[in-house]
C-alpha cells in the first residue's frame, strides 16, 4: 500500500506510512457491526455487507486519482471489511452451540489455520501481481479476493443466535443479546489489553529486523526472506498440537507460556547476531501465534458468551489498533534505542502480558476448584 501511495499517488514516505492509522476505524466499526449482530442475530447478512463494503472499498482505492481518496476511503469502508470474518466466527459459534461437539474447538482453529495460510499466500502473490501488472491491478486482485467470500460462504442459511427467555417463560421477540455492559466486558477487555502487548511486537519487528538484518549484520537477501519467512510455516504447523494440548493445561496457561515464548524471542532479535540467533527468535513467535491463532478467538467469545458477535469484533480487530501503537512506539524507541535494543521494549511489553494471562489462569482454576462442576468455567477448554 506504501508504494501504491509513493509511486501512484506521489506521497512522500513520511505521508505514505501515516495511512496505516486509518487501521484505527476497524476497532470502531468492528464493535458497532458486532453489537448490531448481536442485536439482530443476523450474521450473514451483515457478513455479506461488509465483504462487498471491502469490494468497492479496494476498487475504489485501486482508482484512486488524488492523495486523499484511500485515506478516506479507509476510514468510511475498509473498516467494514475486516468486520466480516467476526461475523463468521460468530455464525460458528452459533452453530457449534446448537450442535455441541468435543471438536469445536478443533473446527475453530481450521478456520484461523485457513486465515494464517491467507497471510503467507497473500503478500507472496500480491508481490507477483504488482511486479508483473502493476500496483492498482494488484489492489483489484485484493477485491475480488474481497468479494469472493460471498461466493462460497453469502448464500449459507445459519440460524442466528437461540432467543432468550423472558422472565415470564415466552420466548423473547428480540434478535439476540442486548448491548452487554463495561462489567460483563470486563474480563474481554483485560484479555485482548494483555493481547494488544503480546501483538505490538509485530509492527516492531517488520519494521526494524530487515533493516537490521539488511544494514548492520549484512545478511543475503535470501536469509533475510528465510528468517521472515519461517514463522508463519512453523505456526501452522503448530496449530494442531495447540487444539490437542488445551484441553490439558488450560487455555489461559498456554497463552501466558506463548507470551513468554515471544519475550525470549524479542530477547533473541536484540542480541543475536547470527542467523541462527533470529532463526530461533522467529520460530519462538511461530509458536507464540500457534497459540493465539488457535485458541484467541475462543476464549475473547467465552468470556462474553452472551454476545459473541462483539467478543469476536474486539477481538479480531484489535490488531489493528496494536499495529498502531507499536508502530509508534517502536518508532520512538528506534530513534532513543536504536538497533537492535529497541526489541527490548516489546520485549516488557510480552512481560506484562506473561504476569496478566498467569493471574486470569490462576482466576480460573479458582473458579473450576470453588465450582460443582468444570464445566461452570467458561475457559476451560
Amino acid at each position: 500500500m506504501a508504494s501504491f501511495l509513493v509511486k501512484e499517488l506521489d506521497a512522500s514516505l513520511g505521508v505514505a506510512g501515516l495511512y496505516y492509522l486509518t487501521s484505527l476505524a476497524a476497532p470502531v466499526v468492528g464493535y458497532a457491526v458486532g453489537a448490531r449482530s448481536d442485536r439482530t442475530g443476523r450474521r450473514m447478512g451483515l457478513f455479506r455487507l461488509c465483504a462487498a463494503a471491502g469490494f468497492v472499498g479496494w476498487i475504489g482505492v485501486a482508482a484512486s486519482t488524488r492523495l486523499w481518496m484511500p485515506f478516506v476511503i479507509g476510514v468510511v469502508l475498509l473498516g467494514f471489511a475486516g468486520a466480516a470474518g467476526s461475523q463468521l466466527f460468530a455464525a460458528m459459534h452459533d452453530e457449534m452451540t446448537r450442535r455441541p461437539s468435543a471438536a469445536n474447538d478443533g473446527v475453530v482453529s481450521i478456520a484461523r489455520m485457513a486465515m494464517t495460510s491467507g497471510w503467507v499466500i497473500g503478500p507472496a502473490a500480491g508481490t507477483l501481481v504488482a511486479d508483473h501488472f502493476g500496483l492498482r491491478e494488484m489492489l483489484v486482485a485484493t477485491a475480488v479476493c474481497c468479494g469472493a467470500q460471498i461466493i462460497p460462504l453469502g448464500a449459507l442459511k445459519v440460524a442466528g443466535p437461540e432467543r432468550a427467555t423472558n422472565p415470564a417463560g415466552g420466548e423473547d421477540t428480540g434478535g439476540g443479546a442486548g448491548k452487554p455492559g463495561f462489567r460483563a466486558m470486563s474480563g474481554l477487555l483485560v484479555f485482548t489489553g494483555l493481547y494488544l502487548c503480546v501483538y505490538a511486537g509485530e509492527p516492531v519487528k517488520y519494521a526494524y529486523l530487515p533493516i537490521y538484518m539488511d544494514e548492520q549484520l549484512h545478511f543475503a537477501a535470501e536469509v533475510r526472506s528465510a528468517v521472515i519467512g519461517i514463522q508463519p510455516l512453523v505456526e501452522l504447523v503448530l496449530m494442531p498440537f495447540v487444539v490437542m494440548l488445551a484441553p490439558r493445561t488450560g487455555a489461559l496457561w498456554l497463552m501466558a507460556g506463548a507470551a513468554g515464548c515471544g519475550v525470549a524471542a524479542n530477547i533473541c532479535f536484540a542480541t543475536m547476531t547470527s542467523s541462527v540467533g533470529l532463526f530461533a527468535g522467529q520460530v519462538l513467535m511461530g509458536a507464540v501465534w500457534a497459540v493465539f491463532a488457535s485458541l484467541g478467538i475462543v476464549v475473547a467469545q467465552r468470556l462474553l458468551p452472551t454476545a459473541v458477535a462483539t467478543a469476536s469484533a474486539i477481538f479480531l480487530s484489535s490488531p489493528a489498533l496494536s499495529s498502531a501503537l507499536g508502530g509508534l512506539a517502536g518508532g520512538l524507541g528506534a530513534t532513543a534505542f536504536g538497533l537492535p535494543h529497541v526489541f527490548f521494549l516489546p520485549m516488557s511489553f510480552g512481560l506484562i502480558a506473561v504476569v496478566g494471562y498467569i493471574v486470569m489462569a490462576n482466576s480460573s482454576n479458582r473458579r473450576r476448584s470453588d465450582a460443582t462442576s468444570p464445566a461452570s468455567d467458561p475457559l476451560s477448554v
